[in-house]
């Protein structure tokens, strides 16, 4: 992809959601985590939390509690 692929996107809300989206696809890239992964788990985990909850699945902080249990998994 590149930018003639972005010139056209349909919708402006559609080109905000696109841009939040790659965002956070980038952001998962950029600290090593896979953006499938991270997306299943946060997609998944969502719909059963509660507003202050949600700051914890920002990619760096999922990545710490990920860190964390594989930690304590392996002790």
């Amino acid at each position: 992809m590149g930018a003639k692929n972005w010139l056209f996107i349909g919708r402006e809300a559609a080109g905000d959601k696109a841009a939040i989206l790659y965002t956070v696809v980038e952001n998962c890239r950029r600290l090593g985590i896979d953006p499938k992964d991270y997306l299943t788990d946060v997609l998944t985990r969502l719909p059963g939390m509660q507003n202050h909850e949600v700051a914890a699945l920002t990619p760096s902080n999922w990545l710490k509690t990920q860190r964390t249990v594989a930690t304590r998994r392996a002790a």
